[in-house]
C-alpha cells in the first residue's frame, strides 16, 4: 500500500472534500517549514506529505487509482520524457492507467491556493493579518513572500534562477523583551537557593488559535547576587505566528529587612542606644542572615554618628573566601529632661 495517504491528513477513506480542506488547512499551518524554524527539515517532509496527500485526495481520477492501486500503483511505471519533465518542474510517474500520469505539485502551490501568496500568513508581510481561525489575511501587494520548497524542487530552481537574482527569505522578527522583577528576601540572597516561578503564556494551537498554557521556570539563586542581577529564559514569552517569541528576563529586587539593610556587598546595622549606653559601653546581639548568633562587645564611649566594623560578615562576593563587612551605625537617644538631682550628679561625675 506504501504511503497512507488518508492517514496522513487525518482523515477517514470516507472522507468528503470539506473533510480533506478542514484536515489540510489545519496540518498544513501546524508543519509549515517557516513556523518550525527549529526543526525545518522535519518540518519540510512532513509539509511536502501532507500536500502530496492532499492533492492525490481532492482529485477524484487520482484518489480512484489511490484506493484501488496504492501509492506504488499510483506512482508506478517509467519516468516521463524530458519535454514532460521540463513542463512540469517536479518528477512524474505513470500508473497502471496507460492514459494517466501523476504529477506531484509543488506543496507551496497548493498552500498558496489555500491562504495566498502574499507571504503574509505568518506574519512576514506588511498587510496581512492573522484571523480568528488561524488562517493569514490575504493582504494586496505583498511581493513574492517566503516560499518553501523541497530539496528537489529547489535544486531546479537554483540551476535556473542567476545568483543575482535569488532572494534570501527573511528571518522572523523577534518581539521586544519582557521584563519581570523576581523578589528576593536577604536571606536568600545570602544563602542561595531555588525559585520556582509559574508563568501563563499565549501559543497557538493545532489550529492556530490562540491558547493560554502554563509552565514552570527553575531559578537558582547564587549566593551574593545582587540587586538587578538578570535571569534570561530564551523564547518563553506570548508566541505568534511569523514572530520569534519574546525572551523573558526575571531581574532580581530586594525585599526590605527588618534588621539589616544592604550596601553593595557590605551590610549595615542602625542600633539606637541611650546616653548611658553610649557612656558605659554595650553589648550587641544579632542573628545573622545564615541563622547564626553574633555577639559584638562595644566597649568604648559611643559617639553620636560612629560606625563600628566587623570585616567578613557581610554578603557573598565572588570570591568564595571573602564576604563583605558588617557596620553597626548609632544613633545615641539624648534623654528629653533632667531633674536638678540628676544633673548635679552628673556634673559632679563629668566635672
Amino acid at each position: 500500500m506504501g504511503v497512507d495517504y488518508y492517514n496522513v491528513l487525518k482523515v477517514s477513506r470516507n472522507a468528503n472534500e470539506d473533510d480533506l480542506k478542514k484536515s489540510y488547512r489545519r496540518m498544513a499551518m501546524k508543519w509549515h517549514p517557516d513556523k518550525n524554524p527549529t526543526s525545518k527539515k522535519e518540518a519540510e517532509a512532513k509539509f511536502k506529505q501532507i500536500s502530496e496527500a492532499y492533492d492525490v485526495l481532492s482529485d477524484p481520477q487520482r484518489r480512484q487509482i489511490y484506493d484501488q492501486y496504492g501509492e506504488e500503483g499510483l506512482k508506478s511505471a517509467d519516468l516521463p520524457t524530458a519535454a514532460e519533465t521540463a513542463a512540469q518542474q517536479q518528477r512524474s510517474y505513470s500508473s497502471r492507467n496507460s492514459d494517466f500520469r501523476y504529477y506531484p505539485r509543488d506543496a507551496e502551490d497548493i498552500f498558496a491556493e489555500f491562504f495566498g501568496a502574499s507571504g503574509d500568513t505568518f506574519g512576514g508581510g506588511s498587510s496581512g493579518r492573522t484571523s480568528g481561525d488561524g488562517v493569514g489575511g490575504g493582504g494586496g501587494g505583498g511581493g513574492g513572500g517566503r516560499r518553501f520548497k523541497s530539496a528537489e524542487a529547489g535544486s531546479h530552481a537554483n540551476k535556473k534562477t542567476p545568483p543575482a537574482t535569488r532572494k534570501t527569505p527573511s528571518a522572523n522578527r523577534k518581539a521586544p523583551d519582557i521584563e519581570s522583577k523576581l523578589a528576593c528576601t536577604l536571606e536568600e540572597l545570602y544563602k542561595g537557593g531555588k525559585k520556582k516561578m509559574r508563568i501563563s503564556r499565549v501559543v497557538p494551537d493545532e489550529f492556530g488559535k490562540p491558547k493560554t498554557v502554563q509552565e514552570i521556570l527553575k531559578i537558582d539563586l547564587k549566593p551574593g547576587w545582587k540587586k538587578g542581577t538578570k535571569i534570561t529564559f530564551p523564547e518563553k514569552g506570548n508566541q505568534e505566528p511569523g514572530v520569534t517569541p519574546a525572551d523573558l528576563t526575571f531581574v532580581v529586587d530586594e525585599k526590605p529587612h527588618p534588621v539589616y539593610t544592604r550596601d553593595g556587598n557590605d551590610l549595615i546595622v542602625e542600633k539606637k542606644v541611650s546616653l548611658i549606653e553610649a557612656l558605659t559601653g554595650l553589648t550587641i546581639s544579632l542573628t545573622t542572615l545564615d541563622g547564626r548568633n553574633l555577639t559584638v562587645p562595644v566597649l568604648d564611649i559611643v559617639k553620636p554618628g560612629q560606625e563600628i566594623v566587623i570585616p567578613n560578615e557581610g554578603m557573598p562576593t565572588k570570591d568564595p573566601l571573602k564576604r563583605g563587612d558588617l557596620r553597626v551605625s548609632f544613633e545615641i537617644l539624648f534623654p528629653s529632661r533632667l531633674t536638678s538631682e540628676q544633673k548635679n550628679d552628673l556634673k559632679r561625675v563629668l566635672g
